[in-house]
């Protein structure tokens, strides 16, 4: 079986590394891929909203299965593109990924079929905003409706700094047309808690939890982030949380979609509060999260192409997710000075203190392959270290011992990603 994997960072080097596991898959390719997914697959040079490019390699190379990794091309359209050309493919269709694609949409889907949320307004005039703002309660989130590579949500404790944020998202365009709408929301406190899962169209299987650490300086202080790293399972989904959700939230939203003519396939992605309300739903993607699928799909058992091939067949129901009974830990090596500016192209030694050592993975996000064979930064988050572990302790330890091995110049790193762990209930 030949697999096409589309995209270029951490996540599709955490899914390849699964997608290679399997005994049915004899040849991966990935576009357009990154050094460390090289080792590993036969890279690309197509970029990854290269629609004609991409459909018309799949069809030269008769690849039999493709994995859509990214938000960008779904939310294009990559998967229609692929269908029209009789290509079997893995992801939401375009009228589906609307529901991470944009903001105001999903906002409403919930809305109407009762799914627990913030409460919200929606703004397509600067004008109004500025306006909601003189009677709005601090704090307050701004969110761009929009992509925006995880960073176009603002959370603003001042009217002041409400103000700013709207003119940076509507005026300024900061983050380009995903600012053309805006969802301004009320601020909600407790645990942020990820979910996972694989979708059908009908049946919604869940995976493990993991939790984020969106901000890029220890202390949850600095500017937003893609995610600086994450564990899993979380010690604050609790069977209580599960089965609130799976009665409130995430067959409802399977429902939702499929009623209002959305069918989605693929992975849906739930960012949930705890709150003392009970959990909420902060957003959802329409894809794996980065980097929770670097510790989320190294516990899964399965055969990760059985599993997606169901979801694209619509006989998810037949099968049964299973993880390892352990914990994972990711730690995110990124260049000093994301998310904002930082210098590429320096040399990253020590992966070589991975080879031979289970439960140790080294994600490349960020990289490149230099003229003389070596691995050079290539963007702000670099590599993703994940290390297992018997529990979540453990795990952590591990992933900061292994971070440790990695050496390149402005590297960057949070020494508190799974802090929280410790004020868990033992």
């Amino acid at each position: 079986m030949k697999v096409l994997i589309v995209g270029s960072g951490g996540r599709e080097h955490a899914i390849a590394a699964s997608v290679a596991k399997s005994s049915r898959v004899d040849q991966i390719y990935c576009a357009p891929g990154n050094a460390g997914i090289g080792r590993i697959a036969e890279c690309v040079p197509i970029g990854a909203m290269e629609f004609e490019k991409l459909t018309a390699f799949a069809k030269e190379m008769a690849i039999d299965f493709t994995i859509i990794g990214m938000d960008d091309p779904l939310a294009g359209g990559i998967v229609d593109a692929f269908e029209a050309e009789g290509l079997k493919v893995f992801g939401p269709r375009k009228n589906a990924a609307i529901l991470e694609g944009s903001k105001a949409f999903s906002k409403d889907l919930m809305k109407k079929y009762g799914i627990p949320t913030a409460a919200y307004e929606t703004f397509d005039d600067p004008a109004a905003a500025f306006s909601y703002l003189e009677t709005a309660r601090f704090p307050i989130v701004l969110k761009a409706d929009g992509l925006a590579l995880g960073k176009g949500v603002l959370i603003c404790n001042t009217k002041e700094e409400a103000r700013r944020g709207v003119k940076e998202i509507m005026e300024d365009k900061k983050f380009g047309s995903a600012g053309n709408q805006m969802v301004v929301e009320e601020f909600m406190t407790g645990r942020e808690v990820s979910v996972l899962s694989f979708v059908d169209g009908k049946t919604i299987q869940i995976l493990s939890s993991a939790q984020d650490h969106k901000r890029a300086l220890d202390g949850d202080k600095g500017l937003n982030t893609g995610g600086m790293g994450t564990f899993s399972p979380s010690p604050f989904y609790t069977e209580e949380v599960d089965q609130f959700c799976k009665e409130r939230i995430y067959q409802k939203t399977v429902d939702a979609m499929a009623a209002e003519g959305r069918e989605f396939k693929g992975v849906i992605f739930f960012g949930l509060m705890l709150t003392e309300d009970g959990p909420k739903v902060l957003e959802y993607n329409a894809r794996f999260g980065d980097p929770e699928a670097q510790v989320v799909l190294p516990r899964m058992k399965n055969d990760i192409i059985d599993v997606m091939e169901a979801c694209v067949d619509g006989t998810l129901d037949q099968l049964t997710l299973e993880f390892e009974d352990n914990a994972a830990v990711c730690v995110v090596l990124a260049s000093e000075g994301y998310p904002v500016s930082y210098e590429k192209g320096f040399a990253v030694t020590g992966e070589e203190q991975f080879e031979g050592r289970d439960g140790y993975y080294c994600f490349h996000a960020g990289t490149k392959q230099g003229e003389d064979g070596s691995v050079l930064t290539n963007g702000g988050r670099v590599l993703g270290v994940t290390a297992k572990g018997r529990d979540l302790k453990e795990a952590r330890a591990n992933a900061y011992v292994a971070a440790e091995w990695i050496s390149f110049e402005n590297k960057y790193m949070r020494h508190d990603i799974g802090k929280a762990i410790d004020e868990a209930k033992e």
